[in-house]
């Protein structure tokens, strides 16, 4: 894949617990491009925001670790990066906005101080240079009388507000790639378009490229260029955001789709939930991973996990199984 701004190999990261390791994250391997927005789907535990916190070095260790793989940027390695470099990184050219934004925020500290650090620390801006851009950050993201706002505390904030100042926060240095940990997830349906619309249009005055983690694969419709869906702590497709609504190949992908209400389908469909329960990750999967849970599977699914290969031009299942035909791969 050409002109990769960020280019992960090989991701494994696994965390001790009493019970023993958590093979969360296993062997994740996949590409940004410059401007592109890229959707990260799956249900909880599948791995989604612990990739996205091992590229950045965020896993606590303990009980964390990131145990293989590489995590290019421009050619450098984040993940041998010291705590001084990565922490370089991370704000200056890595934005985060994180999951939830009434945890997020420093309750203690009036949200101006909060915008004005990293200006000052990875900017080198005067603490009047920072008060200014800060302010201007605010109106960005839609917030009124900016200005005033500085000297506010987050819990004078609502949902919908706070969670634009994370916005701000993570892109007061102009960042290249902006990573979007679930911040609709709280919110309301109205605040959650507003914040949608908000991103489209930054992305497009600013041309950063974003990584957009989510469960809800209508949001990724609305805004992703390309998707990979992620079940287990493995990529099991990967489609540009129209392939994937039109033709989801793999049956997890499949299942996720028929769990949601569609406009554009016939009225009294039925929505079909997945049978089963997501995968305890004590051991490495050797099998596939969906194999308990999917209506498809063959011997061969029981005995070996498949790899993500293509089965058109930019499309890439990990499936034995071609399911519109019933065949084995």
């Amino acid at each position: 894949m050409p002109d990769l701004l960020l280019d992960i190999k090989g991701l494994e990261t696994q965390f001790k617990t009493p019970d023993g390791i958590v093979h969360a994250v296993n062997g994740v391997s996949f590409g940004l491009k410059e401007g592109e927005t890229l959707g990260v789907v799956g249900e909880s535990g599948c791995g989604k925001s612990v990739t996205m916190l091992s590229v950045l070095g965020l896993i606590p260790s303990p009980p964390g670790k990131v145990v293989a793989g590489e995590a290019l940027y421009f050619g450098q390695d984040l993940l041998k990066m010291s705590k001084d470099e990565i922490r370089d990184v991370r704000g200056a050219q890595i934005g985060m906005v994180f999951q939830d934004p009434m945890t997020s925020l420093n309750p203690v500290l009036t949200v101006g101080r909060q915008l004005e650090e990293p200006l000052m620390l990875h900017v080198g801006m005067s603490k009047s240079q920072a008060r200014e851009r800060a302010a201007d950050l605010l109106g960005l993201v839609g917030i009124p009388s900016p200005k005033d706002r500085l000297n506010d505390y987050p819990h004078q904030f609502s949902g919908g507000m706070r969670q634009r100042v994370m916005i701000a926060m993570a892109l007061s240095c102009s960042p290249q790639i902006l990573i979007a940990d679930e911040p609709t997830t709280a919110l309301d349906v109205t605040i959650q378009a507003q914040i949608m619309d908000l991103v489209k249009r930054l992305r497009e005055e600013l041309g950063m490229a974003i990584i957009w983690i989510t469960h809800d694969l209508g949001v990724v419709a609305g805004l992703a260029h390309r998707v990979l869906v992620m079940y287990g702590g493995y990529i099991i497709e990967e489609a540009m955001v129209q392939e994937l609504f039109a033709n989801p190949s793999h049956p997890y992908t499949i299942g996720l789709m028929r769990s949601l209400p569609r406009v554009d389908e016939e009225k009294g469909r039925k929505l079909q939930p997945i049978e089963g329960t997501p995968p305890v990750l004590y051991d490495k999967p050797t099998s596939c991973p969906f194999a308990p849970r999917c209506k498809w599977a063959v011997e061969r699914c029981w005995t070996e996990n498949p790899v993500l290969d293509n089965i058109s031009d930019g499309h890439r299942i990990a499936c034995w199984v071609d399911v519109k035909t019933g065949r084995t791969r």
